[in-house]
């Protein structure tokens, strides 16, 4: 009963937004067609990913469901039909701005070029970019990767930070490329590639889900501290302010360390396995203080 009061407190403050913005925007497409589009990942676990069949689940998906489900109140709808489209690195912004896709659920890094092209919620998740091996490797820093294959997603960020870092500009590694991360860290396990850059949550998540995850490690030096968030589209602000709102509520209710602890800490879906990572001291300080900046600001 408690849950259900603070939901319709939440819908109801939404409301005084959604009356006044659903003529206009992402608010009024979802009105008008009866459906939500959510943008989604196939390996961005814990984040968001699929368990088959066309079923998606994750911890931002989840934060996203809860956006929807205020939504859908303060928009006084009967009923929300919710479209799950799976999403690459390579065209979710495409997606985005040309109205395919009305909200990311993914694991979309904040930064500054992306802003000039789409919106981003108040962060909820913070990376850190390093590198998966295999156990028995020798890798252990990035100055271990000369004349190593080297695998990243195409379309991410994660190789560029590594050519910029201080000590990767003296060590020639060869760039290998894989469609998305299940493919990039197939690479790895199969012996292709000998470490595969990404965000750490990723990676965590890739190795738990593997067939041997004690065949894997995270090794080497932070390449790159990233605000990962939700991502909309650009200037539509009664938008924001509902999936913001969302995620304020889930703080202050404590329903956000809730979900983090589920998706972070617990044995989650389908191989019932723990990522284990638990809440670093920068995210703990972001959503202490919630914000939207980009990575840039984290990166001084």
């Amino acid at each position: 009963m408690r849950v259900h009061a603070a939901v319709i407190t939440l819908a109801a403050a939404l409301f005084a937004t959604a009356a006044s913005a659903q003529d206009s925007g992402t608010l009024k497409k979802i009105r008008e067609a009866g459906k939500v589009v959510i943008g989604v990942r196939d390996s961005s676990s814990p984040l968001s990913y699929t368990l088959g069949a066309g079923k998606y689940t994750g911890f931002h998906v989840e934060v996203c469901q809860r956006a929807i489900d205020n939504i859908k109140t303060a928009l006084k709808l009967s009923k929300l039909e919710i479209e799950y489209m799976p999403v690459t690195s390579q065209n979710r912004i495409p997606l985005m701005e040309n109205g395919t896709i009305d909200i990311e659920c993914g694991s979309t890094t904040n930064n500054l070029a992306r802003q000039k092209q789409v919106a981003f919620a108040l962060t909820t998740y913070i990376t850190e970019v390093r590198m998966v091996v295999k156990a028995d490797s020798s890798i252990t820093s990035i100055s271990r990767l000369k004349g190593r294959n080297v695998a990243t997603t195409t379309g991410t960020t994660s190789v560029q930070h590594l050519r910029k870092h201080q000590r990767a500009k003296v060590v020639d590694f060869n760039e290998i490329y894989g469609k998305d991360h299940a493919d990039s860290f197939l690479l790895v396990e199969s012996g292709r590639a000998d470490a595969f850059v990404m965000d750490d949550n990723i990676l965590a998540g890739l190795v738990a889900t593997s067939k041997n995850p004690k065949a894997f490690k995270i090794v080497g030096e932070v390449l790159s501290v990233e605000p990962i968030a939700i991502m909309m589209r650009r200037d539509d602000a009664p938008f924001k302010k509902m999936v913001d709102d969302t995620i304020r509520h889930l703080v202050k209710s404590g329903d956000y360390e809730k979900l983090y602890n589920k998706w972070f800490l617990s044995p989650i879906p389908p191989r019932n396995t723990s990522v284990n990572l638990p809440m670093g001291a920068t995210l703990k300080a972001a959503i202490k203080n919630l914000n939207d900046k980009p990575m840039e600001a984290y990166n001084k």
